[in-house]
């Protein structure tokens, strides 16, 4: 399983900017008002050549009457109780807080790696200033400046060196399909009502699955491992919030499967933490499925379906191209027809298309429609291939790929997409230099 890092802190430390800086994309909110980040944000990135996903927490206030504050309380001890290494952001320019000394203390008691992590450190004279985090009773600590990336590599080797050794995982042949979403969306229930059996406890309670489970499916010609990835787990000494501990659980079968279903309330719609889970899958370049579960609770028209989609297709742009299938797992509608569109995900998902046949195809629609000048310069694309990933990316070779922008790109996979059925399937594709 791919190994998680979380970041913890109190406010206004820098964990935005320095979670942005680690994933390499302006995806965070950063701002300077303290207590900003209410919602958690997850991303995945890699040092040298080994993955593991990045947690950024809001900022940890002990004793805090603020119901904000209080809710990201126990979302950070949730981080910790699930990371495999946690880094401790503090400030230079603020020195060591109370609350500095709260977050220490409560990680002083934890049992796996913890790095110290002294921020906005951009000169000499606060490289000196940093040596009072020894008091902290952390050991050791890294400097760093988040804005400009100064010393955030050194930090990096060590981080990687301290991240567990990846289990190998069983090799199995059949395609692994994850049931994710928020709690108490009917994860279970579609599930039981697949395989006809009550294999799953199922009640109105939010979080009553504890971990994922795989089962079996073998049925009217089709075979694959299928996991409930609710896995929402009790512990004694940790106050849950089920939004959070669905996602925490729900990143480590994502990055471990073929094809997500993405199954939401439709009595809720496609609201934020949906969403959360949604891109969560599109950054692994998963296959998905929507499944709008509880449809039979939803007093409809002739338009309601035609509506739904298209609320929830503006939320999903400009990855757009996703099949959206509404279910009802109480009464069993439609729930064979997310598994055939599932199946259907998966092969697009594992399309190989012929070189010759790519080039004969896109080469004359590139020359009807070529990439705008840059500076004068005119950008001639000679040939493309699909390389050989387990997901559909694509090389395009040209003269000048650096200045072939954004909206042309998009305009290719556009392209792919009229031609080819990539439907639920997020593709990849790059210039590169002849």
């Amino acid at each position: 399983m791919m190994s998680i890092v979380a970041i913890v802190g109190r406010p206004n430390v820098g964990k935005s900017t320095f979670f942005n800086r680690l994933i390499q994309r302006r995806e965070a909110i950063v701002d300077a008002v303290s207590g900003v980040t209410r919602d958690r944000h997850y991303g995945k990135t890699d040092w040298n050549g080994k993955e593991f996903s990045v947690i950024d927490t809001g900022g940890y206030v002990l004793g805090s009457d603020d119901v904000f504050e209080a809710e990201i309380d126990k979302q950070v001890e949730l981080a910790i109780e699930e990371a495999d290494v946690i880094l401790f952001l503090v400030d230079v320019e603020a020195g060591v807080t109370g609350m500095d000394e709260d977050v220490a203390s409560l990680l002083r008691r934890v049992n796996k790696p913890v790095f110290l992590v002294v921020n906005k450190v951009d000169n000499a004279m606060r490289e000196e200033n940093a040596v009072e985090f020894y008091s902290l009773g952390l050991g050791n600590y890294f400097t760093i400046a988040s804005i400009s990336g100064s010393g955030t590599g050194d930090l990096l080797d060590a981080l990687v060196e301290a991240l567990p050794e990846e289990e190998a995982a069983e090799e199995s042949i059949l395609p692994r399909f994850a049931v994710v979403g928020r709690p108490n969306a009917g994860k279970s229930s579609f599930i039981n009502a697949l395989i006809g059996e009550n294999r799953y406890i199922v009640t109105d309670i939010a979080g009553t699955t504890r971990d994922s489970i795989d089962t079996r499916y073998n049925r009217f010609g089709f075979e694959f491992n299928l996991v409930d990835t609710a896995g929402i787990r009790r512990k004694a000494k940790v106050k849950e919030d089920l939004e959070f501990y669905s996602v925490m659980r729900s990143v480590r079968a994502i990055e471990h499967c073929d094809v997500c279903l993405v199954v939401l309330d439709a009595t809720r719609g496609f609201d934020g933490q949906v969403q959360n889970i949604f891109w969560l899958a599109e950054r692994n370049r998963k296959g998905i499925v929507i499944l709008v579960n509880k449809w039979d609770l939803v007093e409809k028209d002739h338009k309601s379906t035609r509506e739904f989609e298209k609320a929830i297709m503006e939320q999903m742009e400009p990855f757009t191209d996703v099949p959206i299938v509404f279910i009802s797992a109480l009464t069993k509608q439609r729930v064979y027809k997310a598994i055939e569109t599932a199946v259907q995900v998966y092969e697009n998902r594992s399309k190989r298309i012929k070189t010759s046949e790519l080039n004969d195809l896109m080469l004359p629609l590139i020359e009807a429609y070529p990439p705008p000048a840059n500076k004068g310069k005119y950008i001639k694309i000679k040939y493309c291939m699909q390389l050989p990933t387990p997901h559909p990316q694509f090389a395009f070779f040209c003269n000048l790929p650096q200045y072939v922008k954004e909206p042309y790109k998009r305009f290719i996979e556009n392209k792919l997409r009229e031609n080819f059925d990539f439907k639920g399937v997020p593709i990849a594709v790059y210039f590169r230099k002849k």
